[in-house]
């Protein structure tokens, strides 16, 4: 096939090194195609279904070509698999002599400065004992990773104070400029051969090369986007502008920090950065109590937004020319100074209009974010790719709609890769069974999701447990929920009620629990083996309507003469299902059922599609087979008739 198809053969160096490692003809080809595209600056995109062994696939021929590389993926679990395991195997199979750096944002490193700052000052209440660990740590630790501390939860008040953030971080001016971890770890990067990242990373390595600021990342011939279906949301993410409120009240607590223990002597200054946040805190009672999402020019229409906002930026100019003349006395006061003009800047634009961009805002409970979107940002990926000699691959699990790229290249601005579809290597037709149950009433109908757990509580009867339940809002998800408590004899545990890697932990040790959740379990979740058997959708994951930025780009759509359901809606829908369906087989051994709920997959048109998209699952509307497949038994020829 090829030297890169090679490496992975049954007498090549993976098989020799890797313990019960498995030939995989799909794995063979993925790799030969990624060799070609290393050899000849290409662009490729690869669909390779779960099993395919793709990162393997993609880490051989690209230490084996011997070309720098950047490896960016969605998220810090993978990265995490990426650099403490996979490359590590790989680099000894292969005996190549190459540096590899993993290198997070910086919110995931201490600041020291920050740290010396609140040390100097009062804990948040009841958090001294996580200051202690946190300090104690600080004074062992290499890389500055706080994903080394133990004992301390995420979610405590401290991270945000001793880790920085774009507006916060002094840079160059910081006493701990030396010594930042932030600093040491990009500068490794900058040495490493092969650098795992996250996209957000690489999208801020690709503005600054774009604003001439210097690189954040070495020059590579390779850049391999690993989970790309979420290229488009993270650069969309990234690319606009946004300003929160915490940012402003950040601010204001970072003046007033800086003056006490620097200045002392300004009274004015401290008075403007309390009326910020007061003003702050005034805005968010202007939006109303409800949490919610929208257009902001539907929230400035709401009486008392006007003038809370036009408020709140005269607070941010008056905290500016306090500023400008303390910035003279202190180089944190300078810094807060350029924070304040910026976040006034922000605020500003939020009042024009600007065509192929969106404005929208959304209210937290004791906060809110503006924004500005791009509505398209494959334009900008086009140009960043193409200003760029270096092979791009662009792989995930859920690329196509029914074997056709055309939706997620164009998205991405790159309708000229070369596509490669490559199914899973696992036995779907006789490990898994796809059940539709019959007579479900339309998903808008009122009784709808009590159609949903009727239908479900025999089939986990029928497993024993050892099911997601998937549910496409919030509302729908706690509704259920209650109406399962005490319904089930099998623990139930419930997004929202802890963390969700505690609550996939929980999941993995009952082995017999039922975990409802919304998309964030959609994808992402790896758990292998028979703690999980069954996944069950509510209905397809068409995305809210109400969404601001779905509505610009559908209406963008419809004003350049497409389809917006057609070309944007559908195809969308189909690659949120099978990311949801993946949840199930993840390892050879791996059985059990798929239940989709919705009624649509058969009365419409569009339901073939959602079908033909999916693994070959054997078919079946009978709850009786689902029985008969948890009992034991192969799936029945009933099941298979109706393929």
């Amino acid at each position: 096939m090829s030297e890169y198809a090679d490496l992975l053969a049954a007498d090549g160096p993976l098989a020799r090194h890797v313990a019960d490692f498995q030939v995989r003809d799909a794995q063979q080809e993925m790799a030969a195609a990624v060799g070609e595209a290393l050899d000849t600056d290409g662009l490729l995109m690869v669909e390779a279904g779960t099993g395919t062994g793709k990162t393997f696939a993609y880490l051989a021929p690209v230490l084996a070509a011997g070309r720098r590389a950047i490896i960016s993926t969605a998220t810090r679990t993978l990265q995490d698999q990426l650099y403490h395991r996979d490359l590590p195997l790989v680099r000894e199979a292969l005996a190549a002599p190459v540096n590899v750096c993993l290198l997070k944002g910086r919110a995931n490193y201490l600041c020291l400065h920050r740290l010396e700052t609140v040390a100097a000052e009062q804990a948040p209440a009841g958090a001294d004992a996580d200051l202690a660990r946190i300090r104690a740590w600080a004074q062992q630790t290499r890389a500055g990773d706080v994903a080394e501390v133990q004992g301390v939860a995420e979610k405590s008040p401290l991270w945000p104070l001793v880790t920085s953030t774009v507006d916060n971080c002094l840079g160059q001016n910081c006493p701990q400029f030396r010594e930042c971890h932030v600093v040491q770890a990009r500068r490794q990067a900058q040495e490493a051969d092969v650098v795992v990242v996250n996209h957000h990373l690489l999208f801020a390595d690709m503005a600054l090369r774009q604003e001439g600021f210097g690189e954040l990342l070495p020059g590579a011939g390779a850049v391999i986007l690993d989970e790309a279906h979420q290229v488009e949301e993270t650069a969309s993410r990234f690319f606009g502008v946004s300003l929160s409120s915490r940012q402003l009240l950040d601010l204001a607590r970072d003046t007033i920090a800086e003056h006490t223990r620097e200045v002392g002597d300004m009274p004015d200054l401290v008075a403007a950065a309390w009326q910020l946040e007061a003003r702050v805190r005034a805005a968010r009672l202007a939006l109303g109590g409800a949490l919610a999402r929208g257009p902001w020019q539907q929230w400035r229409e709401r009486d008392g937004v006007p003038a809370a906002f036009d408020a709140l930026q005269d607070s941010l100019q008056a905290l500016v020319q306090q500023l400008e003349p303390a910035a003279e006395r202190t180089t944190g006061l300078e810094h807060c100074l350029r924070r304040a003009a910026e976040l006034g800047e922000r605020l500003a634009a939020m009042g024009h209009e600007q065509e192929h961009w969106v404005r929208w805002a959304e209210t937290t409970r004791v906060g809110f974010v503006l924004q500005r979107t791009p509505l398209d940002i494959a334009a900008t990926l086009r140009g960043f790719i193409g200003a760029r000699p270096a092979a791009w691959v662009f792989t995930s699990a859920t690329l196509s709609v029914d074997g056709d790229f055309t939706h997620a290249a164009r998205r991405l601005g790159v309708e000229d890769a070369r596509t490669l579809q490559l199914d899973s290597p696992f036995d779907y037709a006789r490990r898994a069974l796809l059940y539709l149950p019959p007579e479900m009433p339309d998903p808008n109908h009122p009784d709808f999701h009590a159609a949903v757990v009727e239908a479900a509580v025999p089939v986990i009867e029928a497993s024993g447990g050892r099911a997601f339940i998937l549910f496409t809002s919030h509302r729908a998800l706690q509704w259920c929920a209650e109406r399962l408590r005490g319904r089930l004899p099998f623990p139930l545990l419930v997004q929202g009620e802890a963390p969700r890697g505690e609550l996939i932990e929980r999941f993995r040790a009952y082995g017999n629990a039922v975990l409802l959740g919304s998309q964030t379990f959609r994808e992402g979740v790896d758990v292998r083996g028979t703690a999980l058997e069954v996944v069950i959708i509510d209905r397809l994951p068409f995305a809210a309507p109400s969404d601001p930025v779905l509505q610009a780009r559908l209406a963008a759509l419809r004003e350049a003469g497409g389809n917006p359901f057609r070309d944007y809606q559908l195809p969308e829908a189909v690659i949120a299902l099978k990311q949801g369906v993946g949840r199930l087989i993840r390892d050879v051994e791996d059985r059990g059922v798929v239940m989709l709920c919705d009624p649509r997959l058969r009365s419409r048109p569009y339901g073939r599609l959602f079908l033909q998209s999916l693994p070959p699952l054997a078919r079946t509307d009978e709850l009786a087979d689902v029985q008969t497949f948890f009992a034991g038994d192969q799936v029945r020829a009933a099941g298979e008739r109706q393929r």
